[in-house]
């Protein structure tokens, strides 16, 4: 991979922090456009119409796309290197960035409420390692805004509820969710593992590109079935009504314990915010 040093992944972890409240991504931005194309209440072309008008006025003057900036979620996939913190990296790069405006300072303790100020405290900023994929680096930043993540939901169902029950569940998700989440809206889905695993799952769905169905074909079929029994029950843009409720389904699974079934739902708003960087071999190149 060549030398990375700690202050280029600090630097690297503020820019795509920048990336990531600034600008949407282009498979998200070009979903909105289709849905809008496609929408036929009128109710539900003003809001997609304003929804893209945002996020042209948030890329052009540098602006974050929503008030409220959520949490940030590193994903890290590299293999261990001497002298090197991640970590220590990705909350350096935190603190400068909400002291540059980038961030909202969101984070409170659970209890008091008391907010550092800085985004920081303790578990925070939530950093993942994944294994690595092939040589190199790659850093990945979510930002996960309150009102998706208020109504993800997870739960343990009998094995004998099968894909029929997973399918209700996703889907009562969903339409109980309402416009809390602001859709059009992003699904993850998490099948298997433990309670936890589930719910990790259903987070590293929403980092697949939207136009990037499962490899597996059950999973692959799945996807596209819940995507279009959602969109069919008609909550639409803001839950206002209309017919994209959701621009994509996205499922990740593991294997679990004979006598349980964990599903997860984690949402996420029309403002997906995701960025990624690889750096191989001393170029650095931004996703």
């Amino acid at each position: 991979m060549g030398e990375v040093t700690q202050g280029e992944v600090e630097e690297a972890c503020l820019e795509l922090l920048r990336r990531a409240s600034t600008r949407l991504p282009q498979d998200v931005k070009a979903a909105l456009r289709r849905a809008l194309r496609s929408e036929r209440d009128p109710i539900a072309k003003i809001n997609l119409r304003a929804v893209l008008e945002n996020v042209e006025v948030a890329e052009r003057e540098g602006l974050p796309l929503c008030q409220d900036t959520g949490l940030p979620i590193f994903y890290f996939r590299l293999r261990p290197l001497p002298g090197l913190d991640p970590a220590a990296a990705a909350a350096r790069a935190v603190r400068r960035a909400t002291r540059e405006g980038i961030l909202r300072p969101n984070t409170v303790h659970p209890l008091s409420r008391r907010n550092p100020g800085d985004n920081l405290g303790r578990g925070m900023p939530l950093v993942r390692f994944l294994p690595p994929d092939g040589e190199g680096m790659e850093i990945t930043v979510m930002l996960k805004g309150a009102g998706a993540e208020n109504v993800s939901r997870t739960s343990v169902l009998s094995p004998g509820e099968g894909e029929k029950g997973l399918r209700e569940f996703v889907v009562r998700t969903v339409l109980e969710a309402g416009g809390k989440p602001c859709p059009p809206v992003v699904v993850g889905v998490g099948v298997g593992g433990t309670v936890e695993t589930s719910m990790e799952l259903a987070k590293l769905a929403l980092l697949r590109p939207l136009p990037k169905r499962h490899p597996e074909a059950p999973f692959r079929r799945l996807e596209g079935e819940l995507e279009r029994e959602i969109n069919r029950r008609g909550c639409g843009p803001m839950g206002l009504g209309g017919r994209t409720t959701c621009l994509g389904v996205k499922v990740e699974y593991a294997h679990t314990h004979t006598a349980s079934l964990p599903v997860s739902v984690n949402l996420q708003c029309w403002a997906a915010r995701r960025a990624s960087v690889r750096v191989k071999g001393g170029r650095w190149e931004w996703k």
